[in-house]
């Protein structure tokens, strides 16, 4: 018998646990953990430091950074926000820093001290962590008043309030399922763009700025384009912002993941299957772009193409982009027809790759979809279908783009869930 049961020993798990067991120091509070090892997602987040949060202090900018969700945590967020998480760990002796881009991070660049945190801290609280309990099923329970039991492989535990932090977990969602709520299918968010093409070729680690826009075009043979760096010549789909990064496989990086949070459901519908367009420039067109390179042309005649880098990008990206423009290695810019000038011009600013498939970013797997927002009380994070049932983390129809804001969510649901159980058990 315990006064709370948390589901899920991740992030949003313990943060509860600690939060319940804080604000009410007489509840027995149990946290069950599937697995062998608790807070796996914390340990490999932002390689290995822990992207802790975002310095985004405003509200209504910070849910800007939700493609599922903004909304229903504009609430929240004024409620337990950014700030109140940097206080939460720095009184607990884990001092943060804040990046140059935004992300929060602790000063020892080392995930493991938020780990050792939430361990000290449950110990302390004597909140028992329950290693290889997973949760076969829960129900009402016939012991405790509007209560629920717990069935593990072989006991049953009864709890006046369970939390659900079980993060993208199929089995709990079909179970919820079961018990009358509704389920927003899940679909892959965060993921990379796989890409096998010549031009990108021994590029892998190259990393450069861009702006990023969705386009549906009818004359290409799959139903959706993203140009990047360039303005907007028609309506887009999507737009993003940020560094793009080459890697082995294709195309990542801040811009490339943002698409993919905001285009989640989009890009499973066209089975990632689609066209990228890149503008490798940042303030050119084709046409400025081409009309700079006929100046070029003039002033550096008797210079070869590939050893004049005309504009601000890395070395090996312009030699591929020469290349692909059918420019041969020792071929002097007076030499240079207008129609390889324009080529040229198309490959820097309209460099088109077809994308078949998608990797995940990294161990950092995040999931659009879950429990449906509209059966949540956003106060307390407490399902409108089940009493005394309360939600935190990815497990609700809840995510973000990358920078810390996923794990923001959690805290913030966590941290009101738990104020709500501490007062109401």
């Amino acid at each position: 018998m315990f006064d709370v049961i948390i589901v899920g020993g991740g992030a949003a798990g313990f943060y509860t646990a600690i939060q319940i067991a804080e604000a009410n120091p007489k509840l027995t509070v149990a946290i069950f953990e599937r697995g062998k090892t608790v807070l796996g997602k914390v340990k490999v987040s932002g390689g290995g430091r822990c992207n802790v949060t975002h310095a985004e202090f405003n509200p209504k900018e910070l849910i800007n950074n939700y493609p599922r969700g903004k909304k229903e945590l504009l609430g929240p967020f004024h409620n337990y926000g950014v700030a109140d998480v940097i206080t939460f760990f720095e009184e607990r002796g884990v001092p943060l820093k804040v990046e140059e881009d935004g992300r929060v991070f602790p000063i020892s660049n080392s995930s493991q001290s938020i780990i050792d945190c939430f361990l000290k801290e449950t110990e302390r609280l004597r909140i028992k962590v329950l290693k290889n309990y997973q949760v076969k099923s829960f129900s009402r329970s016939d012991e405790v008043a509007d209560g629920w039991m717990v069935t593990t492989k072989n006991k049953y535990y009864h709890s006046k309030k369970i939390v659900i932090a079980t993060g993208s977990s199929t089995k709990i969602w079909k179970q919820l399922e079961e018990l009358g709520h509704q389920i927003v299918p899940p679909v892959p968010s965060l993921f990379t763009f796989n890409i096998n093409d010549d031009r990108l070729n021994n590029l892998a680690g190259i990393s450069t700025e861009v702006t990023t826009a969705v386009y549906q075009k009818k004359h290409y043979d799959s139903k959706i384009a993203i140009k990047l760096k360039s303005k907007v010549e028609r309506m887009p789909l999507l737009t993003s912002d940020g560094p793009v990064l080459v890697t082995h496989w294709g195309l990542s990086g801040p811009a490339i993941l943002k698409l993919s949070a905001w285009g989640a459901n989009l890009l499973n519908d066209f089975k990632y299957n689609f066209r990228v367009h890149i503008n490798w420039l940042p303030e050119y067109t084709t046409g400025s772009a081409e009309r700079l390179l006929l100046e070029i042309k003039q002033v550096e005649a008797k210079k070869t193409v590939f050893k004049t880098k005309a504009f601000d990008i890395p070395r090996r990206l312009w030699n591929n982009l020469v290349k692909a423009a059918a420019i041969a290695p020792d071929l002097r810019w007076a030499d240079v027809s207008k129609e390889k000038i324009q080529s040229l011009a198309e490959q820097l600013t309209k460099c088109s790759f077809r994308v078949q498939g998608k990797s995940t970013f990294k161990e950092e797997f995040v999931t659009a979809g879950g429990i449906d927002l509209k059966e949540i009380d956003f106060k307390t994070f407490e399902s409108k279908k089940l009493p005394n049932v309360y939600f935190a983390g990815e497990v609700i129809n809840v995510d973000a783009i990358t920078g810390g804001f996923n794990f923001q969510n959690a805290w913030t649901g966590a941290y009101l869930a738990a104020q709500a159980i501490a007062t109401d058990c």
